[in-house]
C-alpha cells in the first residue's frame, strides 16, 4: 500500500473518531440537560421557558413538553387540595353550630315534665343529633387526613401515657355500662402521632364497650426489636371470620349489630391513622367470645 493510501485511511480513522467523540459529546450534553431538568422539576422550578429548543434533541424537547405538563397537573391538584380544604372548613363551620343547639335544646327538653311518649321522641332526637355531630367530625377528620390536609407528625415516645390517656376518656363510660376497662403497664415506647393516635385507640375502645355487654376491657403494649404492639381485647359478641377484614371498610356494619348505635366509620379511620403513621392494625376474633384488636407501630 502506497503512503497516499495509508494517509487516507488515517484521515477516515480520525474524522470516524471525531464523529464518535462528538456523538459522545452531544450525548452527554442531552443527559446533562435532562437531569437538569429532573432536577428543576424536583424543586417545583421547572419552566420549559428555560430552555432552548432549537439546541434540543427530539428526546429533550418531548421530555420538557411531559415536565411541563406534570407541573401544570401539580399546580391543579394544589389547587384543588385548596378548594377541598376550603370546603371542609365550611362544612365543619356551618354545621357545628346548629348540631351543638340541637344537642342543647334536647337535653333541655329531656329536662322538662313531658309524657311518656314524648320523652321517648326527645331521647331519641338527643341520640340521632349525637350521631349527626359524630359523622361530621369523623368525615371532616378523614378528609383532611385522606388529603393531607391534616400531617402525621410521629414521634419516639413511652405508650404508657398514651393508653392512661385512652383509659382516663371512657373509664366511666365503661362503668356506666358495668365493664371493667383494665390497663396493664408498660415500658414500651413507639414512633407515633400522640393525638391522632389516641384518636384511632379511641375509637377502638369505643366499639369495645359500645359490643361488650358484660366482662372486661384489656389493654396492653408489648415491645418488640423493630416495633411495639398494643393490644385492645374484649369479651363482646366477637366478629365472624368472612367479616374480619370487612370491618376496617369505610361505612360498613354487620347484620348482627344494625341496632346497636354507629355509622361504621370508627375502624376506618383508625387503620387510615395507624397505617399514616408505617404501622397496621389486625383483629383475632371468635363469636360469643370476643375479639382482640393489635395495633402495630414501629419503634
Amino acid at each position: 500500500m502506497n503512503k497516499t493510501g495509508i494517509v487516507i485511511i488515517l484521515l477516515c480513522f480520525l474524522a470516524a473518531a471525531a464523529v464518535v467523540l462528538w456523538e459522545q459529546r452531544k450525548t452527554r450534553k442531552t443527559m446533562e440537560e435532562i437531569e437538569r431538568m429532573l432536577d428543576a422539576a424536583m424543586t417545583g422550578s421547572f419552566s420549559e421557558t428555560n430552555f432552548d429548543e432549537s439546541r434540543l434533541s427530539a428526546l429533550e424537547t418531548k421530555f420538557a413538553h411531559y415536565l411541563s405538563a406534570a407541573e401544570a397537573s401539580s399546580r391543579n391538584v394544589a389547587q384543588e387540595k385548596d378548594k377541598i380544604k376550603t370546603l371542609i372548613g365550611d362544612i365543619s363551620h356551618q354545621t357545628k353550630t346548629p348540631i351543638a343547639n340541637l344537642l342543647l335544646y334536647s337535653e333541655l327538653l329531656k329536662e322538662e315534665t313531658l309524657p311518656a311518649s314524648a320523652k321517648a321522641n326527645v331521647e331519641a332526637l338527643y341520640k340521632q343529633s349525637e350521631k349527626l355531630r359524630f359523622l361530621i367530625d369523623s368525615l371532616v377528620k378523614l378528609s383532611r387526613l385522606e388529603n393531607g390536609i391534616i400531617s402525621l407528625t410521629p414521634q419516639q415516645a413511652a405508650l404508657q401515657p398514651l393508653l392512661e390517656s385512652v383509659v382516663e376518656q371512657y373509664a366511666a363510660k365503661a362503668s356506666e355500662k358495668g365493664l371493667s376497662l383494665r390497663l396493664q403497664d408498660t415500658d414500651a415506647f413507639a414512633v407515633f402521632d400522640f393525638k391522632w393516635t389516641a384518636e384511632a385507640l379511641a375509637n377502638i375502645v369505643d366499639n369495645a364497650i359500645k359490643y361488650t355487654e358484660h366482662g372486661t376491657i384489656r389493654i396492653s403494649a408489648v415491645s418488640y426489636e423493630m416495633f411495639a404492639r398494643i393490644d385492645i381485647s374484649d369479651t363482646g359478641s366477637g366478629i365472624p371470620e368472612t367479616e374480619q377484614a370487612k370491618i376496617f371498610a369505610r361505612f360498613y356494619r354487620s347484620k348482627a349489630v344494625q341496632e346497636q348505635e354507629g355509622v361504621g366509620i370508627g375502624l376506618y379511620l383508625a387503620r387510615q391513622i395507624i397505617s399514616g403513621e408505617g404501622g397496621y392494625i389486625k383483629v383475632a376474633s371468635v363469636p360469643g367470645k370476643g375479639s382482640t384488636f393489635s395495633i402495630f407501630l414501629p419503634k
